[in-house]
């Protein structure tokens, strides 16, 4: 089996408000699509980010203890869709009730229709937000930004969930890091989040290490 590397943006251990449960995050770096509002915008360009080995992210996540899975963000993901498939059999060799969520700024049946990658990746997920982030379309939904984009069940693991929950914003994490600056992750329920508080805590003269889904 060919062994990928990832370009990845950042990595988070535990996360609340992007999926079901508590899930670990990996933001990959780069995508193809330039979505108007995009609260991440430093994930959008293929270079920077970080070389990351697919055994050494799966050692990772398996050896996570709290978290039930791991949410796929960018950055679009199924620009690298063979490495993260690689990168998720590798983790159920270790923990097989390992879920996956990805995120994706294109649509699941264009997906579908698209590389081998893209449909391998398809087929390991539980979970699928689809669809680019319109500004104009802007709710406070559940783990996703604009009315267009779908929580789409690929298994049967959440569907009950899905059906159940009421479709309202999960919210944003915010923590502090050990030399005192800020991170957060979600989505933002309202528009303009980031901006605002970037310039709220700029006044303070605190730092902002953002950790959030680009709305996509």
């Amino acid at each position: 089996m060919t062994t990928h590397l990832l370009s990845v943006a950042r990595t988070l251990d535990h996360c609340t408000v992007l999926g079901p449960g508590t899930r670990a995050v990996i933001w990959v770096q780069g995508c193809p699509l330039r979505c108007r509002g995009c609260v991440a915008a430093e994930t959008l360009p293929f270079e920077g980010g970080t070389s990351r080995e697919v055994a050494e992210l799966a050692a990772w996540l398996a050896a996570l203890t709290g978290v039930e899975g791991v949410t796929l963000s960018g950055g679009e993901p199924f620009s690298q869709a063979e490495a993260l498939s690689e990168l998720l059999d590798a983790v159920r060799e270790a923990r097989p009730g390992f879920s996956a969520m990805a995120y994706s700024g294109f649509r699941y049946e264009a997906l579908r229709r698209g590389t081998t990658g893209h449909q391998a990746l398809l087929d390991r997920l539980d979970l699928l937000v689809d669809g680019p982030y319109v500004a104009a379309q802007h709710g406070s939904l559940r783990w996703r930004g604009s009315s267009n984009q779908r929580v789409l069940p690929l298994t049967d693991r959440y569907a009950r969930l899905l059906a159940q929950s009421p479709d309202t914003s999960a919210g944003v994490e915010l923590s502090v890091e050990a030399d005192g600056s800020f991170s957060w992750a979600g989505v933002p329920p309202v528009p303009g989040f980031r901006e605002g508080m970037e310039e709220q805590l700029a006044a303070r003269g605190f730092v902002l290490h953002t950790r959030g889904r680009r709305e996509s």
